[in-house]
């Protein structure tokens, strides 16, 4: 079964062969603190708090927090609502810091959520997409 890509920016980035990025243990640990708060903020359907962990690019082009969690509900069931939610590495796809983790959604299937980070000018990092794939796709 394949999953939908739903996000124009899961599209853009793909899945090339992924190399492992070089990032520093603090910038590791500021991108999965970004990553789990937004995961928190679906979990307690905080769309605002969600929305603000967005790249300025996702937030564009979704507009408002309503439209962005409306997306994430259709869409992202699995980092929506998932029963495991798991770092594990973080790799450069397409010239991006990209954090891999393993996902199980509330059906019980397990995908690799692609998570592509973007620092902002004050150093802090934001979400710039979410790309899904279940584990019998094989990349491109």
């Amino acid at each position: 079964m394949a999953f939908r890509l739903l996000a124009l920016l899961g599209l853009v980035f793909g899945l090339a062969m992924p190399a492992m990025a070089q990032v520093s243990l603090s910038d590791e640990a500021a991108i999965r603190e970004t990553i789990q708060a937004q995961v928190d903020a679906f979990r307690r359907d905080d769309g605002e708090a969600a929305f603000g962990f967005a790249s300025p690019t996702i937030r564009s082009l979704f507009g408002t927090a309503v439209t962005f969690m409306d997306m994430v509900r259709q869409g992202y069931r699995p980092v929506y609502r998932p029963q495991v939610f798991e770092f594990r590495e973080i790799v450069t796809l397409h010239g991006l810091v990209t954090q891999k983790v393993h996902v199980v959604g509330p059906d019980g299937r397990p995908v690799t959520a692609y998570y592509p980070m973007s620092r902002l000018p004050d150093g802090s990092w934001r979400i710039e997409g979410c790309y899904l794939q279940a584990p019998d796709e094989h990349q491109a």
